[in-house]
């Protein structure tokens, strides 16, 4: 008679040839390294990875920023106010005089900040809580999911004034209040996605062998998530940089003498018929940083997700 451990991995290998074997195979470890599927990905995809260019590009840009400018973001020329793009100037000067490619790379800085630090800071909450609600279920998954439905509930840029009025100004409020009400549609699909993780046959399996709960999670849960996950985030920092914007516009963003993306553009405003090169190059920037965000994770979940690789 056989042991329960040899009947319970002749059940993995089978599964690992019907209809749930692809999920499967992401749990137990593919042929594939993750440097093939980046491989794969250059091959086949070239504006993802042209787009992931453009992001370490703009990356690289926001750090270099004093080295690569001669001014700085404060520094003032009232004679050459409102100067178009020249040798001088590339991008013009603003309404103060100081140059508008310096203020845009160092701009750089706090918005790519403002689009990564909180949207990590959600995905991490959420996932946590949504692992937790969806595998354990019963009375805790019913509390965080009614906690999610009270976050989702409110107007997002709503939620984040009240929480900005509450924290007061700061880039660290800015990142807390975009980090809570970013948490709750993570959550839930994570929750989702967990739900139906948790009855197929490869983790009843594991249940059956005696492995812990916390091991199932990290090891056979979490990596079918990734796909969904990376989705969530090139949609969530582009979206958090444009919160960042609204905030900004509201008077409770980024505040004066700091520099974003959004503050430069809703200063620039005023001047949009005279010069139009206020608004426009930051303008331009959120526009490429969002492009490539949502062309790169469209290239990752080709590769990472099992259940893409045959259709």
């Amino acid at each position: 008679m056989k042991k329960k451990k040899e009947i319970v991995e002749e059940l993995l290998a089978q599964t690992g040839e019907n209809g749930s074997g692809q999920a499967l195979e992401s749990q137990l470890g593919e042929s594939d390294t993750f440097k093939d599927k980046m491989k794969r990905m250059a091959s086949s995809n070239k504006l993802a990875v042209f787009s992931g260019i453009l992001i370490l590009l703009f990356i690289l840009l926001a750090a270099l920023a004093p080295v690569l400018t001669p001014y700085t973001s404060e520094e003032m020329d009232l004679l050459a106010r409102l100067s178009p793009p020249s040798a001088k100037h590339l991008l013009g000067t603003d309404e103060l005089g100081r140059d508008v490619l310096t203020r845009l790379l160092y701009g750089a800085r706090v918005s790519l900040a403002v689009g990564i630090v909180p949207t990590v800071a959600s995905m991490l909450i959420g996932v946590f809580l949504g692992m937790i609600s969806g595998y354990v279920g019963g009375i805790v998954d019913s509390v965080i999911m009614r906690l999610a439905d009270v976050v989702l509930s409110f107007p997002s840029l709503l939620l984040a004034m009240v929480i900005m009025y509450t924290l007061g100004d700061g880039i660290s409020s800015i990142f807390i209040a975009l980090a809570i009400t970013n948490w709750a549609g993570v959550a839930r699909v994570v929750r989702s996605e967990t739900l139906s993780l948790r009855e197929t046959e490869y983790v009843e399996a594991a249940r059956s062998m005696g492995v812990k709960d916390f091991t199932i999670i990290l090891r056979h849960v979490l990596p079918n998530c990734i796909p969904s996950l990376i989705v969530l985030f090139t949609l969530d920092v582009p979206s958090a940089i444009l919160s960042e914007s609204s905030l900004s516009f509201l008077g409770i963003g980024v505040q004066l003498p700091n520099s974003s993306w959004g503050l430069m553009v809703n200063l620039g405003r005023t001047y949009l018929y005279n010069a139009p090169w206020l608004s426009l190059a930051p303008s331009a920037a959120i526009m490429l940083v969002v492009l490539a965000f949502n062309f790169l994770g469209d290239g990752l979940r080709d590769v990472l997700d099992p259940h893409l690789k045959d259709s």
